[in-house]
């Protein structure tokens, strides 16, 4: 297993959303200009309501992307029996630019945890063509390997993952 993809494993990104893939394009998120997303870190919800920066590597600026974001751990870690949940799609984003010149085929959703701690992961993957993605029927129940297939995604090419949970209410005494 390469050293880049241990954290995604054991994050269990690799394994409840996507099976093992060799990471080949860079790909960096970046919220409110400053918080990058690295795997297994904390953010606080409130740091991610916007739509983050999603900046993609790669040499060809004709090759296109789709990028996915999904919580795999709704409503709860415990009890994820609406995993996946969706909270964003962007397609045809061309290499070595970022997610803002692709198409929003699903809007973007902030991370609202409930219960628990809850994984946010970002899985990118490279299109066979451009305008061949097609949005899914729903935010919930989403499956991330079975939409790759469906849309001739193959594997993923690049991943990064973070933490989030509900900030604790302040206590009244």
């Amino acid at each position: 297993m390469s050293r880049n993809m241990e954290p995604l494993s054991v994050g269990r990104v690799v394994g409840d959303i996507v099976d093992g893939f060799i990471p080949s394009v860079k790909m960096s998120v970046i919220y409110n200009s400053n918080k990058q997303v690295a795997n297994g870190h904390e953010l606080m919800p409130s740091v991610v309501t916007a739509k983050p920066r999603v900046d993609i590597g790669g040499e060809d600026l004709r090759a296109a992307y789709t990028l996915i974001m999904t919580d795999p751990d709704a409503p709860s870690p415990s009890d994820p029996y609406l995993r996946e949940h969706l909270h964003w799609i962007v397609a045809d984003i061309p290499g070595t630019t970022d997610a803002s010149f692709g198409k929003e085929i699903m809007s973007y959703e902030p991370p609202k945890p409930v219960i628990g701690i809850h994984r946010f992961a970002f899985i990118l993957f490279k299109q066979r063509g451009r305008e061949t993605v097609m949005p899914p029927a729903s935010r919930d129940y989403f499956n991330t390997r079975r939409f790759a297939e469906e849309n001739g995604l193959g594997s993923p090419v690049a991943a990064v993952y973070f933490n989030a949970q509900r900030p604790t209410a302040a206590r009244r005494r």
